[in-house]
């Protein structure tokens, strides 16, 4: 996205945040799974009744595209959002509390389904909108060459009219770069929410191919070891197979999220060098 940009009317409503609770309006949603580890800068689970900034990496509020705000707390994260009218907040959180996620919810009006899922965690891809908000959920997958297996990452998104907040519950994705990309492209920031959220869905999706490419290299050393009758090799396709199928099941969904996503295009407006 290098080319030319222009100031869209963007894909959620200006106005400030409704205080009304709907009954969620599925878009799309799976099961759940197993799901491990997440690196804007990792932190061990927040113990109840902690601080509610203990679990904040990043906090970060934008006008125009630019940071105007680095907030420490989530209190002063809320001021500095109402004290812009055309501001976009995005606060990063790592492994939150539920005192975390209570005052998320309280302040931008989550819905409580939501927010359970974002402390349960272990969640398939998924795509949901309660009233103005998306609430997405993404795996993301890195290979670990040296034992030959998929580690799986989770972060979940809700997305509003004027706000991000990303909840991850392992190392990876590295929102740190994603943050740092989009505050090096004003021009791309600038166009609100939904810009964040393809942002990170792109660093996601990019994560899958040195997965793939690790898988088809275990494959095609295994299929050596069946020729030289290695007795170690059933073994190996076991784990293999163990491997593949779990990426599957970490990566099948996420067609389900996107033509979800692109079927909302029109009805919300989005922006079309988004939409590409």
């Amino acid at each position: 996205m290098d080319g030319t940009w222009t100031l869209p009317e963007l894909p959620f409503s200006r106005i400030r945040r409704r205080r009304r609770r709907l009954e969620p309006d599925l878009i799309t949603s799976a099961g759940t799974t197993d799901a491990p580890a997440d690196a804007e800068d990792p932190r061990r689970e927040t113990p109840a009744g902690s601080r509610a900034e203990s679990s904040i990496v990043d906090s970060a509020v934008y006008v125009d595209g630019a940071r105007i705000a680095s907030p420490a707390c989530l209190a002063d994260s809320y001021r500095a959002l109402r004290s812009q009218e055309d501001a976009v907040g995005w606060i990063g959180l790592y492994r939150p509390g539920q005192d975390d996620l209570a005052s998320l919810a309280a302040e931008f009006d989550l819905h409580e389904l939501a927010v359970e899922d974002a402390i349960l965690a272990h969640q398939r891809p998924k795509i949901e909108r309660y009233d103005d908000t998306l609430f997405v959920v993404l795996r993301a997958a890195r290979y670990l060459d040296d034992v030959e297996e998929v580690e799986f990452g989770e972060v979940h998104l809700f997305v509003g009219p004027d706000f991000v907040l990303t909840v991850r519950h392992s190392e990876s994705p590295d929102l740190s770069a994603v943050r740092r990309r989009l505050e090096s492209n004003p021009e791309l920031l600038r166009l609100g929410p939904e810009a964040i959220l393809y942002a990170v869905l792109d660093r996601v999706v990019d994560g899958y191919a040195p997965v793939v490419a690790g898988l088809s290299n275990d494959i095609d050393e295994i299929e050596t070891q069946v020729f030289l009758r290695d007795p170690g090799v059933s073994r190996r396709i076991y784990e293999l197979s163990r491997e593949v199928i779990e990426f599957e099941r970490a990566t099948k969904p996420l067609l389900a999220v996107l033509s979800s996503l692109g079927a909302g295009f029109q009805k919300y407006g989005t922006d079309e060098e988004l939409q590409r």
